[in-house]
């Protein structure tokens, strides 16, 4: 009877925890749908036309003549026309229409009238609409400048005179074509496929989920392993210890220090501010709102660098321990992960702080930050498990870490901008992890807004293949630990 009391008692268990992981899907899924907002929809159209240097002006717009732009473009969604003017250094008088047509109906779609007195050398003037314009891809356009100045008080739009001919393009002058092409710009946004189908993939991944979970309960009741009941049962069986060990961790990095946990504010603002003094006064980056740039960088990579410094060092650093108690030995990078990782949440106080003190304002994005913690840790934990397991083996790892942690920092964009590396490395970015973290946590610090969908695919992604790779490598050497402590 009493095997049968124990049995249903871990039915009960698995069955709560299910229905738990269900539910919180559900939430987390409802939640991330207002948090993302319109990022989860739209983005940065990748098709936007640049404006080219001017070279020449077009013609002096008086009354009675008009300067065309045909054009055609990919954007999905046209809020704004720029275009850039002469002035023939003075003071010109009148004004400037502009209108944009779509040019086999002949619809007007926008208008707008300019005071070209206020009209210097170089002006750009933007045509924006509250509502941005769909359904224009792939139809001739038609951007038509008109004035009522009078002579020698006129201004004059700018034309790239040697500009090659594109498709769709098509420079006129009082109804004449002519060579080149107006310095002008279209700017919007396009449509994001998964947001376009976020509750499909949201059903899709819940019916997988339920499927699983469904699944684990039915081997478990059946008395059969599974991955996920026997993660939570050790959890479960091992909280005490996990809490301990991870007390012990983080106690121990500020023992005998005046200022204690304090040093978890003090460092990355001491960090932010050495290194805002050297970039900025003597490299002189030119990069907006710095210090926050800065200390988001500083935070992350410096969590990733505690992190797996200190589990490198989690199994050999607890030989006496593991060789007289039983106990998972994964247990040991896991609560040095979850020691760093409560470092790494202070330390998002300071970071906060500064975002405030530099004129930034909170959004509901700043929410979203705690995916990204998650999956750095996940990342870190996974890449402890390994350097870890091959400490054991090779102590050697020890000091090769030290320089292979110094080349990561300066290969990732901490203290530079991400551009500024040449193209013939460029590459390594994309191959640097800890680029995405920071770039998703500047984009819901600095931008105050969602990232694009593709970017918590690109950090979920990553943080998981990091961990699948310790935990195999982890877990096929781990019977071996003994004989080499």
């Amino acid at each position: 009877m009493k095997q049968v009391g124990k049995k249903s008692t871990k039915i009960f268990d698995i069955r709560y925890l299910c229905i738990v992981l269900a539910a919180l899907y559900v939430l987390l899924a409802i939640a991330f749908y207002f948090l993302a907002g319109a990022q989860l929809h739209y983005r940065e159209s990748r098709s936007n036309i640049d404006m080219l240097p001017a070279e020449s002006g077009t013609i002096e717009l008086v009354d009675g003549t008009r300067v065309e732009q045909v054009f055609t473009t990919r954007i999905e969604r046209l809020k704004t026309i720029s275009i850039q003017w002469g002035a023939f250094y003075r003071t010109n008088a009148g004004t400037a229409t502009v209108n944009l047509y779509d040019q086999e109906s002949g619809t007007l779609l926008l208008s707008s009238t300019y005071d070209v007195s206020s009209f210097g050398e170089g002006t750009i003037t933007d045509l924006t609409v509250d509502t941005p314009l769909e359904g224009l891809v792939g139809k001739p356009l038609l951007l038509q400048i008109l004035a009522d100045s009078a002579a020698g008080s006129a201004a004059t739009p700018l034309i790239s005179s040697s500009a090659e001919a594109q498709d769709g393009f098509a420079l006129y002058l009082n109804g004449e074509q002519a060579p080149g092409q107006l310095c002008f710009s279209a700017s919007g946004e396009d449509y994001i496929w998964t947001g376009l189908h976020y509750w499909q993939f949201i059903a899709g991944f819940g019916l997988a989920l339920g499927t699983y979970l469904l699944w684990v309960y039915y081997r478990w009741k059946h008395g059969k392993y599974s991955v996920l009941a026997a993660a939570l049962s050790a959890v479960r069986k091992y909280k005490f210890l996990i809490k301990q060990l991870v007390s012990r961790d983080f106690k121990a990095k500020y023992k005998r220090s005046i200022l204690g946990v304090f040093w978890s504010f003090l460092n990355p603002l001491l960090n932010m501010l050495v290194q805002y003094v050297v970039f900025s006064n003597m490299f002189r980056f030119n990069i907006p709102n710095f210090p926050v740039y800065l200390l988001c960088g500083n935070v992350m990579f410096n969590y990733f660098s505690e992190s797996c410094g200190m589990s490198l060092q989690s199994i050999v650093g607890n030989a006496g321990l593991i060789t007289k108690v039983y106990m998972p030995k994964y247990i040991y990078p896991l609560t040095r992960t979850l020691s760093t990782l409560i470092n790494l949440v202070i330390s998002m106080i300071p970071l906060l702080a500064v975002a405030l003190l530099t004129g930034l304002r909170p959004t509901k994005a700043y929410l979203l930050v705690g995916f990204v913690l998650a999956c750095i840790a996940i990342f870190c934990l996974g890449m402890g498990m390994l350097l870890s397991a091959a400490m054991v083996f090779f102590r050697d790892i020890q000091f090769l870490w030290g320089v292979l942690t110094t080349i990561w920092m300066y290969l990732t964009p901490i203290f530079y901008p991400a551009d500024l590396l040449p193209e013939s490395i460029a590459w390594v970015l994309k191959l640097n992890p800890l680029y995405y973290f920071i770039t998703f946590l500047r984009t819901c610090i600095m931008d105050g807004v969602s990232p694009e969908p593709v970017m918590y695919v690109q950090c979920f992604l990553i943080s998981m293949v990091m961990l699948a790779v310790g935990a195999l490598v982890f877990k096929k050497n781990q019977d071996k630990f003994v004989l080499y402590l």
